[in-house]
């Protein structure tokens, strides 16, 4: 067994590969990934205040990202002058609870890793880990069964669909719901800062050329899961030994140059 140390790492990685682009394509499309930094930022409150009551570290992060995204919604609504209001409420939110985390820990006297939670820590990878991340995918794939035509139609005209009688408010809240739990999910693969990378640079790939919606999601997944495993692999060969979590984000990055490409190529086509 001591020979197969390294196979549950990489089932981590492939299923955080899948499930992080399936969420970020769906935030995409709605033009909300910004939620993605901002729930990621907001979980280390609630994780610093689960260690210290001795809970599930997971549960703390999700209540607590929910928590800061539904702030930032709330707080977003008021009308103020000029532009740029709403960005500047949830950079503001976003900072305050990443903040206050970090202040949490010295005032609770408990430790956390924060290098392990910002970056993650693949090799550290434990079953449970693997347990809440297919948690967490069953509960996008449930999303998408069923409303996927809701969120097609909430993407294409969000006054449509708020005109149609769509409950927008509450599909929104189960995208902030699932997107917290993704989030949280991600923590041992990639860590909460590299996340938002896992999420929008396969999903900027699929989007590129895709006919629908569905096409864009399985293809982000592909995408995701061949960058997870990829970077997994290269990580952990004796040349390379480097940190699995930050060389799946910097692989990501070099995603970007090839969805541009793809772009140019679909408007020369036209």
């Amino acid at each position: 067994m001591e020979s197969l140390w390294w196979l549950l790492p990489l089932l981590l990685a492939l299923v955080i590969g899948g499930l992080c682009p399936l969420a970020g394509t769906l935030l995409l499309v709605q033009r909300r990934l910004f939620l993605a930094n901002l729930v990621s930022h907001a979980v280390l409150p609630g994780l610093a205040l689960a260690v210290a009551l001795r809970l599930d570290p997971g549960l703390g992060g999700v209540i607590s990202g929910l928590a800061g995204a539904l702030l930032a919604e709330r707080l977003s609504r008021a009308d103020r002058p000029g532009e740029g209001g709403d960005e500047a409420v949830l950079n503001t939110v976003l900072a305050g609870f990443l903040g206050l985390g970090v202040l949490l820990i010295p005032l609770l006297q408990i430790r956390v890793d924060l290098e392990a939670v910002l970056f993650g820590d693949l090799l550290a990878a434990a079953p449970a880990d693997l347990l809440r991340s297919l948690l967490a995918l069953a509960a996008v794939l449930l999303l998408l069964a069923l409303r996927y035509r809701h969120y097609v139609y909430l993407g294409v005209d969000p006054l449509g669909a708020a005109g149609a009688g769509l409950p927008v408010q509450r599909l929104r809240l189960l995208l902030t719901f699932v997107t917290a739990f993704t989030v949280v999910s991600a923590m041992t693969a990639v860590g909460v800062v590299l996340v938002i990378a896992l999420m929008g640079a396969p999903a900027l790939v699929a989007l590129a050329g895709a006919a629908s919606l569905r096409q864009a999601l399985w293809r982000s997944a592909l995408v995701g899961m061949a960058i997870s495993g990829a970077g997994f692999l290269l990580a952990i060969q004796p040349l390379v030994n480097l940190p699995p979590g930050p060389l799946i984000g910097v692989l990501c990055l070099g995603l970007l140059p090839l969805a541009g490409l793809r772009e140019r190529r679909l408007l020369a086509r036209r």
